[in-house]
């Protein structure tokens, strides 16, 4: 119990820096450029523009964040970089032959769209009393805990999706746009088929289903929106004068080797049914990159 509760408070943890930076960045969205759920009852261009902007500034100042210090700035050196190389340019396998463009075309203008599509349906559902609404004054305790609960669910919602792509009809069609990112950079996080993203994101339909507040649906799409960028920027921290963990090799073995690791480290999924690899020569899951057979 106490190196359970050791873990959930001591930086880096459970809270610092990951998950309570992206509530912190959930709750100035909430208080600083989200609609009033009242102006939500029908679907009008203002608000709808309002929340779409929001979130493609988000994506490039979180993204971007990453890109600018990471990879054109080039502050970290390669120090900490998991593959030496750069992203790919002059390659026939991206959108406009270059790996960043292409990355960025499919994050910001294909995922942000249908980001921006699951929130305006929520919100109306939420504003024409279509799902169950929680009040913080009528149940604190439970209101508090969703915060808590919502990395988790994430984590298990990710493996089944996960894993579910990986069935070879959907690899071939679906996951395979976002595997040619072998070398991953910060734009790669959500640099997806729709039709990926679109279940990816379907973490949040839970709030369809159980009561909660617009808020806790907020955080939690926003987690699953911008979370990527720190597993997939290809370093691993910490970064800024080694003051911010981030990075994820756990997550980038499943870049490089395919068949493992197929959710994320909190949640030890993967263990558990036999899909982990921690990067040794007899690990699990040993197909290379280059061995995968589509």
């Amino acid at each position: 119990m106490a190196a359970t509760c050791k873990w959930v408070v001591s930086y880096p943890g459970f809270l610092w820096p990951t998950n309570l930076l992206l509530l912190a960045i959930s709750a100035a969205a909430w208080f600083l450029t989200q609609p009033d759920v009242a102006r939500c009852v029908h679907l009008e261009a203002g608000w709808i523009g309002q929340v779409y902007l929001r979130n493609l500034a988000l994506m490039w100042l979180y993204y971007g964040g990453f890109h600018l210090h990471l990879y054109i700035l080039k502050r970290e050196g390669t120090k900490g970089k998991y593959d030496p190389n750069w992203p790919a340019e002059n390659s026939r396998r991206f959108l406009f032959h270059d790996q960043v463009y292409d990355n960025i075309f499919w994050t910001c203008g294909v995922a942000g769209l249908i980001w921006t599509a699951y929130e305006v349906g929520t919100l109306w559902l939420y504003a024409n009393h279509r799902i169950p609404w929680l009040e913080w004054t009528r149940h604190p305790v439970y209101f508090v805990l969703w915060f808590f609960v919502i990395p988790f669910w994430r984590e298990f919602h990710f493996y089944w999706v996960h894993r579910l792509i990986h069935w070879k009809p959907l690899y071939r069609h679906v996951h395979y746009l976002h595997h040619k990112n072998s070398n991953p950079n910060a734009w790669s996080g959500m640099a997806m088929h729709p039709v990926e993203t679109i279940l990816y994101l379907s973490v949040v339909l839970i709030h369809w289903v159980v009561p909660s507040h617009p808020f806790h649906f907020l955080f939690d799409l926003q987690h699953a929106a911008l979370g990527p960028a720190g597993g997939h920027h290809g370093f691993e921290g910490p970064i800024l004068n080694d003051k911010f963990p981030t990075g994820s090799y756990f997550h980038y073995l499943h870049h490089r080797y395919f068949e493992c690791n197929y959710g994320e480290s909190t949640v030890p999924l993967d263990r558990w049914f036999g899909t982990f690899r921690d990067g040794l020569p007899d690990g699990a899951g040993s197909k290379l990159a280059g061995e995968h057979q589509d």
